[in-house]
């Protein structure tokens, strides 16, 4: 009788010890939510304006811009090249100005994905504030 509860009582305990590292080790459905990337910042368009249905390269200057940065011009994504932190450049074609008026330009740095067990973490995608592009 005291052999049966000997082991009855160690297979408690072990049953204890791995329920215990089970839930240390991370076993878990939480999830690290995504924090607050950088927000970019614009201070300069060059050109800063165009004329109606011309194609044109658009510059845009400021400043933290990641490498997977998008020019928006008037809220549609444009093929954006990152030439550094502080500057992009984006293919605005004919059809995007198609008659005058004034256009807004924001850079969205997009959402990056966790890196964690279980893909939490990782940033939410940002737009900076508008700047306005004349168009003649």
């Amino acid at each position: 009788m005291k052999t049966f509860q000997t082991v009855n009582s160690i297979k408690t305990t072990l049953l204890v010890a791995l329920i215990a590292l089970t839930a240390a080790c991370g076993y878990s459905s939480k999830m690290t939510p995504a924090v607050a990337g950088a927000i970019p910042a614009l201070t300069q368009l060059a050109p800063n304006n165009a004329n109606a249905g011309t194609a044109f390269v658009l510059t845009v200057n400021g400043s933290n811009f990641g490498s997977r940065a998008v020019v928006n011009f008037n809220g549609n994504a444009q093929t954006t090249t990152f030439v550094s932190a502080n500057q992009l450049t984006a293919s605005i074609p004919a059809t995007a100005i198609p008659t005058a008026g004034t256009a807004t330009v924001t850079v969205t740095n997009p959402a990056t994905a966790g890196t964690g067990m279980y893909g939490g973490g990782g940033t939410l995608a940002e737009t900076s504030s508008p700047m306005n592009f004349t168009i003649n």
